[in-house]
């Protein structure tokens, strides 16, 4: 398995940045350094033409440590390339800095990675709910969250 430009061309620029890296069936995955990712992103955009963040989620694997990873999937809109880059973060502190001066969509995507996963995107202007209430308790996505949980009554906003 050779390594992809993409990542040659990070390990030249940020030689700690790429802690694992595979192809497996055509997918082009990245494991990053999260505290490097804007600079990783930069790179991807400027440089690669991945000028087209497609989509960010997250993924919770509890309870195997590092529990989060963030997921961003990444198009070249002329080649039609793609590529998959993740960041694993700790439960004890699932922060990441915010993408959102790269690609403005990710506006509401890492509102929705905090709503449901309680991951915070550092430097984010708006970091407030976005598909749930503004009291509602917890992040129901996150695999310890007990699906009985009762949640506070909201009535009219008057």
């Amino acid at each position: 398995m050779s390594k992809f430009p993409e990542h040659i061309a990070i390990e030249k620029s940020h030689p700690t940045a790429v802690l694992d890296w595979h192809d497996r069936f055509g997918d082009r995955t990245l494991i990053v350094d999260g505290k490097q990712i804007v600079d990783v992103i930069t790179l991807l955009r400027d440089s690669f033409g991945y000028n087209m963040l497609v989509d960010l989620t997250a993924v919770d694997y509890f309870p195997r440590r590092p529990r989060f990873e963030v997921v961003y999937h990444f198009l070249n809109v002329d080649s039609h390339a793609r590529l998959r880059v993740k960041v694993q973060l700790e439960e004890s502190h699932p922060h990441i800095a915010s993408i959102i001066s790269l690609y403005p969509i990710a506006d509401w995507l890492e509102r929705e990675a905090w709503d449901m996963f309680g991951i915070k995107f550092d430097g984010h202007t708006n970091m407030k709910r976005l598909l749930l209430y503004e009291s509602f308790e917890g992040h129901p996505l996150r695999k310890d969250y007990p699906k009985t949980k009762r949640q506070p009554l909201i009535g009219p906003q008057n």
